[in-house]
């Protein structure tokens, strides 16, 4: 039987095609690991409300870990963690959309989503508000790299991204490698005994804690650099595969 205890799974690019639908072939397997004894569960930058559903349609009561880490969760619905952003980071994060307008940008907090069209209706009410992640999106990358570049010189958050094209920012040390060490140690298993996989820098760290780092087909090529195996893309069942090889050896 396979050493592995828990398979992590980002869901965006990576258990979710470009249509953002699990084929049926990777339900087929996470099925299968799930009846062998595998805890088979999402691992999202997602929040919980976008997440959720998924996991309710594949009927997963397995632990979720949303929002890059920042929420961890025993299993749906029952909290485990929470890390919040603190309200003045936001301040400053906002800030730096007013200098660089063409920029999208969002931010989750525990009850919705903010983003540059509503934002109009948390004005100077940041404090009222418990906050997890803030997010940048722009196609410019001379831009979103002087954005990522101005926020990191603070020193005091934790940048990564789910595209080339975007940079979502937790508070300090926390993403979903630390979010699964965590976990781990609450279910008595240990790192070593985990699959991470992704396809984008928010997965990077998880993939290489992990007992077994797999990167997407589809997946960054630095993504792809730190991890120890790369699977089929996202539109070729590429979880399914990495099931199929490392639970069941076929």
């Amino acid at each position: 039987m396979s050493q592995y205890k828990l398979i992590a799974l980002d869901m965006d690019g990576t258990v979710l095609n470009d249509h953002s639908v699990i084929s049926e072939e990777n339900v087929h397997w996470m099925n299968k690991a799930r009846e062998a004894g595998v805890t088979v569960m999402f691992s999202t930058g997602r929040g919980f409300k976008k997440a959720i559903d998924y996991a309710e349609q594949l009927h997963l009561d397995s632990p979720l870990i949303t929002v890059n880490g920042s929420e961890i969760w025993e299993k749906p619905y029952q909290l485990l963690e929470r890390t919040l952003l603190d309200h003045r980071w936001i301040v400053k994060l906002y800030d730096i959309t007013q200098r660089y307008s063409e920029a999208w940008f969002w931010a989750y907090t525990t009850d919705e989503i903010y983003n540059k069209e509503n934002w109009h209706h948390i004005v100077d009410q940041y404090d009222q508000h418990e906050w997890l992640k803030f997010g940048y999106y722009v196609e410019d990358i001379a831009m979103i790299t002087a954005i990522r570049h101005e926020v990191e010189q603070w020193g005091e958050l934790e940048l990564s991204n789910s595209s080339p094209y975007n940079i979502e920012i937790n508070p300090f040390d926390t993403s979903k490698a630390t979010a699964l060490v965590k976990l781990c140690d609450h279910m008595g298993i240990t790192m070593e005994q985990v699959i991470a996989v992704g396809d984008s820098l928010n997965d990077i760290k998880a993939i290489q804690q992990c007992g077994l780092g797999v990167a997407m087909g589809n997946a960054q090529e630095e993504v792809k650099q730190a991890a120890d195996y790369i699977t089929a893309s996202n539109n070729d069942h590429g979880v399914a595969e990495v099931i199929r090889k490392f639970i069941f050896n076929i």
